[in-house]
């Protein structure tokens, strides 16, 4: 087991975090504070573009729901007459400068969330370190509105709308700072936010309710080729999971009756096709971030499982309404 691996078991567990994480949680505390503060008090500079900024993340780390609320969020713009574009730091990929994605993104360029944010929404999406450059780029291909994603701690591009997706089920662990717990920020940070969106189990104190569906599973080698998830149900499958908690995807296909073999890998984890290699024929079940890096080498029995994030209407009126009265 990594140190990672161990520390975040600690995170959500009944167990006192390692002596040597408290000393440095502290520094990390006030680098945070520090940080925040330059940029409140206009020491260090954020940039404002002249369309509206929905910035979306999490104040813990690892995976809580943030890039299917960013699709939900390009379509409910859509809806409304917008043009958005998404600005992502393209993590995972070796691009270092910014760019624009073209129609059939290489993940291992310009990382999976944007690739698969480009694939399924086919809008504008952006990368770079420099978040304010890379939305830029969506700007002069006429984007009128852009959703930053992963973007709460990015303070050099200046937002009108800040969402922070929360995990129904783990919540924020032993609600301290990294590395002795999961916190990017302070929970204080909270009260900050516009919306606080909790994905899965009942919302707390004000927050939206959302919850991911499953869609009908799609073979990596002709994604016009589709099952319902519902048809593995009964079935032994390899369930392939590199995301932020591997263990809601394999809840989300028990919970349709299929019977899981687990293989968690790290978030972004770059795919080989000897990961895929079971010794068997069995189906092998992935969530569609995997998927988008596994599209080269999967086999004939490589299914991807797609999930859509769904809220209640409100949610998008009341962004629509606050985005109605920036000047």
């Amino acid at each position: 087991m990594s140190l990672g691996e161990s520390l975040q078991q600690r995170w959500y567990a009944d167990r006192p975090p390692p002596w040597w994480t408290l000393p440095v949680a502290a520094l990390y505390r006030a680098i945070t504070r520090v940080r925040r503060a330059l940029y409140q008090r206009g020491w260090k500079r954020s940039e404002r573009l002249p369309v509206p900024v929905i910035v979306v993340g999490n104040i813990t780390v690892g995976g809580a729901g943030k890039t299917p609320l960013v699709i939900a969020l390009v379509e409910a713009l859509r809806e409304r007459g917008f043009n958005p574009g998404v600005v992502s730091r393209g993590y995972g990929g070796s691009a270092q400068a910014p760019m624009l994605l073209d129609d059939d993104p290489d993940p291992r360029v310009v990382g999976d969330e944007p690739a698969l944010i480009k694939l399924r929404t086919g809008a504008p999406v952006a990368i770079g370190r420099d978040r304010p450059c890379a939305a830029r780029l969506l700007l002069k291909g006429g984007a009128d509105a852009v959703i930053a994603d992963d973007g709460l701690q990015h303070y050099a591009l200046a937002r009108d709308v800040e969402v922070c997706v929360v995990d129904g089920a783990r919540r924020f662990g032993n609600a301290r700072l990294l590395p002795a717990g999961p916190l990017r920020e302070p929970l204080s940070r909270l009260s900050e936010m516009d919306f606080v969106v909790c994905n899965g189990s009942e919302p707390r104190g004000g927050e939206i309710p959302m919850h991911l569906q499953a869609g009908a599973a799609f073979a990596l080698r002709d994604p016009a080729s589709t099952r319902a998830l519902g048809s593995f149900a009964g079935q032994r499958v390899h369930a392939v999971a590199g995301i932020g908690y591997p263990a809601r995807f394999f809840a989300m296909l028990r919970g349709h009756g299929v019977e899981v073999i687990e293989h968690p890998f790290a978030d972004h984890y770059t795919y080989s096709a000897f990961d895929l290699a079971f010794g068997d024929e069995l189906p092998v079940l992935m969530t569609e971030k995997d998927a988008v890096k596994c599209r080269s080498f999967a086999g004939e029995n490589a299914w991807a499982v797609p999930v859509r994030a769904c809220l209640q209407p409100a949610f998008f009126l009341m962004i629509s309404e606050k985005l109605a009265r920036l000047p």
